[in-house]
């Protein structure tokens, strides 16, 4: 058996079509094909089923995938355990975090971070997913819950305050009901529930997943919105709505793999974030 086959076993699984796969592995369709028949072939059985355009594992391929996806982070532990021997702070560590978090707050800040160890390289992802931090997918995950399960060093970075804005600007005509929100595949998160309870017979005049977006649309006069009071109170074209205190807090979390906490680098980087969110912390609470 090529183990190797494996690892393209478990992305399949992880993604659901071969196209989304190929992205991942950063190799073409065709290969990702090949590889699935080939262990197929050394196995004797079929691993996945087509259906309404997704890769669905077979009863077979649920216990190979269970087993695979254990090899996976067994293989990424051993390589974590020996970058760990390196006590230079070099190399990259890859952070993962909101976009809102990378954009507004943490890509801002990186010079200092650069200033500290000139020999470190940063790949800040941007993401509403949640990456694994077991599958060396990140180094370091920060997240806005803490997480329910899993093998993780965890530490609260900082409480977030949401507020109600509305644009600075007094002469946009802007109806009292009128909104901008997340996607519906963000209709779960606390300030898309708190605004479905205001929102009465108000209408949502913007959907996004851009909070950059949903904020300049604020600015712009299309409706109010539930944006973090860490990026909008600076935002000179926005003002919070309904006083100081925020309309609801939520917490952010950093998650490290235990195996990954004695790189040079990722020791080093978590230091900094925790330095960073400590010193801001009030700018992120939202309230005076």
């Amino acid at each position: 058996m090529n183990w190797d086959d494996l690892r393209f076993l478990v992305v399949i699984g992880r993604e659901g079509t071969l196209a989304a796969a190929a992205r991942s592995l950063k190799v073409d369709q065709t290969t990702v094909a090949r590889r699935l028949r080939a262990l197929e072939d050394t196995l004797g059985a079929p691993l996945f089923e087509r259906n309404d355009g997704r890769w669905h594992p077979t009863p077979v391929g649920a216990r190979v995938l269970e087993r695979s996806a254990r090899i996976e982070e067994d293989v990424a532990g051993v390589v974590r355990l020996a970058e760990a021997g390196n006590r230079a702070v070099s190399g990259l560590v890859r952070i993962t975090a909101v976009s809102a978090i990378i954009g507004e707050y943490l890509v801002p800040r990186l010079p200092g971070l650069y200033a500290r160890h000139p020999d470190l390289a940063v790949e800040l992802i941007a993401s509403n997913d949640n990456l694994s931090v077991a599958r060396r997918e990140a180094d370091i995950a920060i997240r806005l819950a803490r997480p329910a399960s899993g093998d993780f060093l965890i530490r609260k970075l900082a409480d977030v305050g949401f507020g109600i804005y509305g644009a600075a600007r007094g002469d946009l005509p802007v109806r009292p009901g009128d909104w901008v929100a997340y996607n519906q595949d963000l209709a779960h998160t606390p300030e898309m529930q708190r605004l479905e309870a205001m929102l009465g017979k108000g209408r949502v005049r913007l959907r996004s997943n851009s909070l950059r977006g949903l904020a300049r649309a604020v600015a712009d006069g299309i409706g109010h919105g539930i944006l973090p009071c860490f990026m909008a109170d600076p935002d000179p074209g926005l003002v919070r709505l309904g006083g100081p205190e925020p309309v609801l807090s939520r917490e952010l979390w950093m998650l490290i793999h235990p195996d990954a906490r004695p790189q040079a680098r990722v020791a080093a980087s978590a230091d900094w974030l925790v330095e960073c969110f400590t010193a801001e912390a009030a700018c992120f609470r939202g309230s005076p």
